[in-house]
């Protein structure tokens, strides 16, 4: 028997019956009780814009997956590039697609020369590095007259490879600007995430990066690669609604993942264990959140009310690489804050659990990075996710422009007053 739900307009006694799938009715149903009726859902809690077949995510079981295929997997046995295919053509690839693929990302991760040299060094000497790369970005676009043309498939998708390829390229130079060392160029012969924090770090010839820091770096680009309809896809696909060119719209997502409510999480966990200090005050800590006076960082999340798979996998990782670059004394401090959380009846009846936030970002210090490249670094895996939104959003002939109603509680007509009688 299919599932239905019957809406009744007590106003008027009219009823509705729709069918409900996978916990989904239409909204047309209010348009059938009433063309004037609206739905007030701040925030989009309750409401789902789009059909969607990219991530799976059930927050109650803590499940996710990238086209069906578990995110365990995946950061287990894939890699980063591997999973952008995948992402953006909806299959594995085989061995002559993959190859092609990894070619063709490898080779167009120059950007031009106008950017590098006259674009970048318009920035103020200490500018934030995420505000550079969103401009970046956005003024990527303009070296290519065909960006526009998003209806015509190997167009669309030419401009899609760009992206991909040079997001690395863009990052690693806003932090050289930023710390005053000179640009160091792609090179061809290593791998996506080598080929980034060779970029990024290289001084003299002798600067090899570890591949076991290369590996941690390619499962952080992995488990953040996409994360369903959250702010940043969210505005991603707002601006594609409009026909606007992948370059804007991916700025757009990139600003949206700028805010500290979105993309700046794992920034505020480091600056809460850095400001804890120690172990022995945690107990203390633990009690100020439970009073109210603070926010335990890194714990819970808006769509999983269990464990973020995303988390164990990113600890593992954790481990990993501080054997190679030497324990963080702040790891002690997250483990121990974790161990007291989860076993804190205040947290535990809150469903509050650690999220992928929690130890990215004492791995991200391990590696190297300031802390004001974190979102950045956010942003260069996740452009491949709002990339393949955006190209599912232009096939969807259900999609129209976005245009959301309102509720308006303004006051009602009035007359102009001259400014001398007011």
């Amino acid at each position: 028997m299919a599932e239905t739900i019957t809406i009744i307009d007590d106003r008027t006694g009219k009823k509705v019956t729709v069918p409900v799938t996978d916990g989904v009715f239409a909204s047309t149903a209010l348009r059938e009780l009433d063309p004037n009726l609206r739905m007030y859902d701040p925030a989009f809690l309750s409401t789902a814009a789009c059909q969607s077949s990219i991530t799976y995510l059930d927050g109650e079981k803590g499940i996710l997956r990238y086209r069906g295929y578990p995110i365990e997997q995946l950061a287990e046995k894939s890699t980063f590039l591997e999973v952008a295919y995948l992402l953006l053509n909806g299959e594995l690839p085989d061995n002559d697609q993959f190859a092609k693929w990894d070619y063709d990302v490898t080779h167009h991760t120059m950007i031009h020369e106008n950017m590098r040299k006259r674009f970048v060094d318009g920035f103020h000497y200490d500018a934030h590095p995420m505000g550079m790369f969103i401009s970046a970005i956005a003024a990527l676009g303009t070296f290519y007259d065909d960006a526009q043309d998003v209806f015509d498939t190997d167009n669309l998708n030419k401009q899609i490879l760009r992206l991909v390829a040079k997001v690395p390229t863009i990052a690693a130079m806003t932090y050289r600007f930023s710390s005053g060392l000179p640009f160091v160029l792609p090179n061809n012969s290593m791998s996506y995430a080598t080929n980034f924090l060779n970029m990024m770090y290289r001084i003299g010839d002798d600067y090899e990066v570890d591949p076991v820091l290369a590996r941690a770096m390619d499962v952080l680009f992995i488990l953040h690669a996409d994360h369903e309809q959250n702010c940043g896809t969210t505005a991603m696909r707002v601006v594609a609604s409009a026909n606007s060119d992948p370059y804007s719209a991916t700025a757009a997502a990139a600003s949206a993942l700028y805010g500290p409510l979105h993309g700046g999480a794992n920034e505020a966990v480091v600056r809460m264990l850095t400001e804890i200090g120690d172990v022995k005050n945690i107990p203390a800590f633990i009690e100020s959140v439970k009073r109210g006076e603070g926010k335990l960082m890194g714990f819970g999340h808006r769509v999983y009310k269990n464990f973020d798979p995303r988390a164990t996998i990113i600890k593992k990782s954790a481990y990993e690489v501080f054997e190679i670059t030497g324990t963080n004394p702040l790891l002690d401090v997250a483990l121990k804050l974790e161990e007291v959380a989860l076993n804190d009846e205040y947290f535990a009846s809150r469903r509050l659990y650690p999220n992928v936030d929690f130890y990215s970002g004492l791995i991200y210090q391990a590696l190297g990075f300031p802390v004001s490249m974190f979102t950045v670094l956010f942003a260069i895996p996740r452009t491949v996710g709002w990339l393949a939104h955006m190209s599912e959003l232009l096939r969807d002939d259900e999609q129209k422009i976005s245009r959301p109603r309102q509720w308006y509680t303004g006051v009602d007509e009035r007359n102009y007053t001259d400014i001398k009688k007011r």
